[in-house]
């Protein structure tokens, strides 16, 4: 116990199971209860020392923490990720910090590919449809549309953009009503 007590900030969640970064679910799990078994707390409740009872207690709770976080394939691959990268040292413990960096480009990469609004969404959806079809004043109505539901949506702008440069392109010259 003092020797992985001593260890426990500098090593990753597959070192403390002692595995590899490829094992499996079962793997995992058969490691987590040989672990858990051997650092319950409850094993060590009649020892009189507090300070190696809350050695014990960090050590089953980093436990814990490892095999909640290396059984749910997302925050795996972001954990993978951390300690692979140049940072490791500091990525050494997946934190709240971690899931919310996580939580937050998931959600920027959503809103930005689709919007937030099902009525953006739509109206979009519908625009490109123009776009390909080349009916860039339609186009633009239906962009148009979905930047009043989504005014800061960077995706929607680019695409707006593209279709008044298309329907400049293509309009009659002596076409000159006020977008």
């Amino acid at each position: 116990m003092e020797a992985i007590y001593a260890r426990l900030e500098g090593i990753d969640y597959f070192e403390l199971f002692r595995l590899p970064r490829t094992a499996t679910l079962r793997e995992l799990k058969q490691a987590y209860y040989r672990e858990s078994r051997t650092f319950h707390p409850d094993r060590f409740s009649q020892l009189s020392d507090e300070a190696i009872k809350e050695r014990i207690n960090s050590v089953f709770k980093r436990v814990t923490e490892a095999y909640v976080v290396l059984r749910d394939d997302k925050k795996r691959a972001k954990y993978l990720a951390d300690i692979g990268g140049p940072d490791r040292a500091k990525k050494l413990r997946y934190t709240e910090e971690s899931e919310t960096e996580q939580k937050a480009a998931a959600k920027k990469a959503l809103e930005e590919v689709v919007g937030t609004t099902p009525k953006g969404r739509e109206c979009y959806k519908n625009g490109c449809k123009e776009f390909e079809a080349k009916r860039f004043d339609k186009a633009m109505q239906q962009l148009k549309m979905a930047l009043m539901y989504e005014p800061a949506n960077a995706k929607y702008k680019d695409k707006m953009k593209e279709a008044e440069n298309e329907w400049d392109k293509t309009r009659p010259k002596d076409d000159f009503r006020i977008r």
